[in-house]
């Protein structure tokens, strides 16, 4: 485990044993760090036979109401029998005087500069959404989570803005010198173009009703327990939650040509709407998402690009082919949405 990453300090083995420990949660001494680029997530086996994977948050990320609000929505969600693993009560075991505990009841914990969160491991493997009955399942399971998600907005959660979104991921890498000298004129041209139909979309849909939303809904964050057939979707985490429409935690769920889409769509949307309802205008945001996600996943690259994880990890992004490739797609994602408007 590598604390060469900037904002972690020394986070090694036995500064994440110490910080369990802090909060009544003695491990036996088993660590594994698991994959994830955005915080730093290890799995620990503790004394009394139970495995928890406990969560240290990137500094500067999120403010502390921020995460407090992600996980009241988890609690909520799993009082509701949704099927979430949501954060654990944690205890000040009197062992570091520096402890803070917040939250009510209390789930973020912070130890020198370190705020973490502690969850029981939940296993589980990735779902096949080809099986038969699987994007029905997991319908379903988006449509009772949104049933919770209606029940009041976000206070401080981010709020999905497709003007202001597109807009700051646009100066961002404009700004920050990102995009190649060469690529730079026709990049920012067509993405400035994109980000305009984008929200042109999102205006032509107002008033757009809004939800608590799982924010990052794709296959690699749900997890398929087998306890049934095809099984029960899980997530495990809720670290991009937001307020947006109901479509957003959909869109990624699906793809292929435009005819396969609404097919997916719709089998989607045959176990959603047994819990939920979908105003079906929504359809029209798909390609307006997906050019919103392009342009802020290369603004996230961006933004990361001093820690050494993401040079190691995404070696193409930032070359000429980078960027030649995005405004290629970029214009592909102009005349989806110049289609979907008429």
């Amino acid at each position: 485990m590598s604390a060469a990453t900037p904002g972690y300090g020394n986070l090694g083995p036995q500064q994440v044993l110490a910080a369990l420990d802090a909060v009544g949660l003695r491990g036996d001494g088993r660590i594994l760090q698991l994959n994830s680029y955005e915080n730093r997530v290890f799995q620990l086996f503790l004394e009394d036979g139970r495995a928890v994977v406990a969560k240290f948050y990137r500094p500067g990320r999120w403010s502390d109401a921020q995460i407090l609000e992600e996980h009241a929505f988890a609690l909520e969600l799993a009082e509701a029998e949704v099927p979430v693993v949501p954060p654990l009560e944690l205890d000040d075991a009197g062992r570091e005087a520096g402890l803070r505990l917040q939250g009510e009841p209390p789930t973020l914990a912070t130890l020198d500069v370190h705020r973490f969160a502690v969850a029981l491991r939940c296993a589980g493997r990735e779902p096949e959404l080809d099986a038969p009955g699987a994007l029905e399942s997991i319908g379903r399971f988006i449509g009772r989570l949104h049933v919770v998600g209606r029940r009041r907005p976000f206070r401080y959660r981010q709020r999905l803005d497709a003007r202001r979104d597109g807009g700051r991921a646009l100066a961002l890498l404009v700004e920050g010198g990102f995009v190649t000298p060469a690529e730079l004129p026709p990049w920012r041209a067509v993405a400035a173009q994109a980000v305009a139909l984008a929200a042109a979309a999102f205006d032509a849909m107002a008033p757009l009703a809004t939800l608590r939303l799982h924010g990052d809904c794709h296959i690699g964050n749900l997890l398929w327990r087998r306890d049934g057939e095809p099984g029960t979707p899980h997530v495990v985490d809720l670290d991009d939650a937001l307020q947006g429409p109901a479509v957003q935690d959909l869109w990624m769920l699906v793809s292929g040509d435009a005819p396969t889409m609404a097919r997916q769509l719709d089998r989607l949307l045959a176990g959603y709407e047994q819990f939920s309802d979908f105003d079906d205008r929504e359809r029209a945001l798909i390609e307006p998402l997906r050019t919103l996600r392009m342009l802020r996943h290369s603004a996230w690259l961006a933004e990361r690009w001093g820690d050494p994880t993401f040079p190691l990890n995404f070696p193409f992004f930032g070359g000429a082919a980078y960027w030649s490739e995005q405004t290629a797609q970029l214009r592909e994602q102009v005349e989806a949405m110049r289609s979907a408007a008429h």
